[in-house]
């Protein structure tokens, strides 16, 4: 059991710190009971750690953090405060702008479908992909993404479907 702890924890020391790495290891399976259980058939399994994969994991580990307007560490975040900060803190961090809007403009935009965690999902003024930012998220894969959100909330892992037609998406990495 302690070995399967000790695996594991590197496997996130790794994340946190190397922005692209194979893992190696034994894979591992729940049982009904709770307990892991190593699969034989799978003892070399290889994972492929990506910068991507680091700042989603980031972004979730902030769940939880307070709203703050302006706000751009652990301590408040907004919504370009966050982005910012997970992009600046994953692997060996990726300097970006500081506003929704600055963030946009510096990201190549892609579609939903190309889309990967990590990625940020921005959200316009209307339909229009070239109206005004007014929000971001890194997203998370599927219709999630981790965003501060107001007052009394903080950072959240929600849907962006709210947001419809008005959102886009925007890489850096690929």
């Amino acid at each position: 059991m302690r070995r399967n702890w000790l695996a594991s924890a590197a496997v996130t020391a790794v994340a946190i710190t190397v922005p692209v790495t194979v893992v190696t290891g034994t894979a591992q399976a729940a049982t009904t009971s709770g307990q892991q259980k190593a699969s034989p058939a799978s003892a070399s399994t290889r994972v492929l750690v990506t910068w991507n994969m680091v700042a989603a994991t980031l972004a979730k580990r902030l769940v939880g953090a307070p709203y703050a307007y302006g706000g751009t560490s652990p301590a408040g975040f907004d919504c370009s405060g966050l982005s910012q900060f997970v992009y600046r803190h994953a692997g060996h961090g990726k300097r970006i702008d500081r506003t929704a809007e600055d963030q946009f403009l510096q990201f190549r935009r892609i579609s939903h479908a190309a889309a990967r965690p990590g990625d940020l999902v921005f959200f316009h003024d209307s339909s229009d992909p070239a109206s005004l930012v007014y929000h971001v998220g890194v997203y998370e894969g599927g219709d999630d993404m981790v965003a501060a959100t107001t007052y009394g909330e903080g950072v959240q892992l929600q849907s962006f479907a709210w947001g419809g037609d008005t959102v886009t998406f925007g890489t850096v990495t690929h």
